[in-house]
């Protein structure tokens, strides 16, 4: 089995002030199909800029990030917008969800944007991921009447819009009490056993990073290797 993703030797520096600052430094790792994996470390060890860079969100300065075994350094920002959509789906400790928008048409709108679908499937498409995560009767409502589960629930099923082969999560239980924050984890856990989705989850959480398949743990923007 080849890995879904890659980071081959990623370093990030910032050049925006008078010293450059480190933010990653040769990092390698590979993430498997079905593989849940956690990252963690201390504050200000990389581990939201590796999930970003990972995401195509941010790019490398050194290094090169491989999705589906293809090198992505070279592509324009069209192009990674275009693999984002196909391959990626983002779930943040903050759920994101347009105020104005049903829950429904939020989960949809990662499927107008991509448009492969049409808008009769769109919508069936959405309502089965609703009904999955348990928020089957709640799709017409507004973001506000939900509750702060059922809106991480719902920026999930957004998520997934596009059947991504990689789920990229930063802090997701962050915001929401025990209940609600092991009720995301299972649901990263059944997506990772059941449909073969990859994830990658940053968290603080050493008792939820514990259950998942593999832990990396970045300590100053580097591997550590003895975790």
């Amino acid at each position: 089995m080849s890995a879904i993703l890659e980071a081959r030797k990623v370093g990030r520096v910032l050049h925006e002030g008078e010293v450059p600052v480190t933010l990653l430094r040769d990092v390698s790792l590979s993430i498997m199909p079905g593989e849940f994996v956690s990252i963690t470390g201390p504050s200000g060890s990389g581990k939201s800029s590796l999930l970003y860079i990972l995401g195509l969100l941010d790019q490398c300065t050194s290094g090169a990030v491989y999705l589906n075994g293809l090198p992505t350094d070279d592509l324009g920002s069209a192009s990674l917008s275009r693999m984002r959509l196909e391959h990626l789906g983002f779930v943040f400790q903050f759920h994101f969800l347009l105020p104005e928008f049903t829950i429904l048409e939020n989960v949809r709108i990662p499927m107008q944007r991509l448009g492969r679908l049409s808008e009769r499937d769109q919508k069936d498409r959405a309502t089965h991921l609703l009904e999955q995560l348990g928020l089957g009767d709640q799709g017409e409502k507004r973001p506000a009447q939900l509750s702060g589960g059922q809106r991480q629930r719902a920026a999930i099923a957004r998520a997934l819009a596009n059947a991504p082969a990689v789920i990229l999560a930063d802090e997701p239980t962050g915001n929401l009490d025990t209940k609600n924050g092991r009720i995301v984890h299972d649901i990263f856990k059944g997506l990772a056993r059941n449909q073969n989705t990859a994830i990658v989850m940053v968290t603080h959480d050493q008792a939820l990073a514990a259950t998942t398949d593999r832990q990396i743990h970045l300590v100053d923007g580097t591997l550590d290797l003895e975790s």
